[in-house]
């Protein structure tokens, strides 16, 4: 059964747009403030526990494997929670955003106090808490299914937005989408690094607000099904 979005197609396009922005900030104030570790980009992670294993290599493994536990953890979470409301996409949605931007409060807040220092017992809970939000975001995401955008992997994007464009021999066909889902985040990305010459906590803080915001589009926008246009997404589990 394909899982219909509660907005119609553009404020959908747009929260999914969001998001991503969201996965630059917080990926951006944990490789700058937190020891060099992704918390959403679970590729580089891999990458830099590959590396330590070099004997006298010099990195953050213990920060890396953090990350992809936490992001396990949000991952099923995420699952789960699909699993038990997908056929409810305005609640199950709702529950899942407003979970990680209350996940991503809990790290402002323990950034404002000082505790988010490199190396330290506070900024290893803050990497665990920011994965966990992560990989609960990523599971909503690909369980909701909208095409062209996951709001975390650019590689197929960029791939698909230069082999499917007319000079790659494609027809271009949602290309704006994709330019899109690669501005977001670079725009997250560079408004992340802008903050944190200010203040650590603002950058997770507008991650909060962000999420919590399109969870709040998803409470209360226009229902796709009163709406002109709908957006036809994928079934569960079929990403």
């Amino acid at each position: 059964m394909a899982v219909v979005s509660p907005l119609n197609s553009r404020p959908t396009v747009a929260a999914m747009l969001v998001l991503t922005a969201v996965t630059g900030l917080i990926d951006t104030f944990s490789y700058l403030q937190l020891g060099h570790v992704f918390v959403a980009y679970m590729t580089g992670n891999v990458i830099f526990l590959g590396a330590g294993l070099r004997p006298g290599a010099h990195s953050a493994v213990a920060a890396s494997a953090t990350a992809l536990g936490g992001f396990v953890l949000g991952s099923l979470t995420g699952g789960r929670i699909a699993a038990h409301l997908s056929r409810r996409p305005r609640r199950w949605l709702v529950a899942a955003l407003a979970a990680e931007a209350v996940i991503l409060a809990l790290v402002a807040l323990l950034t404002g106090s000082g505790q988010a220092t490199p190396g330290g017992r506070g900024a290893y809970v803050s990497i665990a808490l920011l994965a966990l939000a992560a990989g609960l975001q990523n599971s909503t995401v690909r369980h909701f299914g909208v095409r062209d955008l996951n709001t975390s992997v650019l590689t197929l994007t960029l791939t698909g937005l230069t082999a499917d464009s007319a000079l790659g021999g494609g027809s271009g066909a949602k290309a704006h989408r994709r330019l899109g889902s690669v501005a977001a985040m670079l725009g997250g990305a560079a408004v992340g690094a802008t903050l944190l010459q200010e203040s650590a906590t603002s950058v997770v803080a507008l991650a909060a607000v962000l999420v919590a915001l399109v969870s709040g589009a998803f409470a209360t926008g226009r229902s796709a099904a009163s709406g002109v246009r709908s957006l036809s997404l994928v079934p569960v589990g079929d990403q």
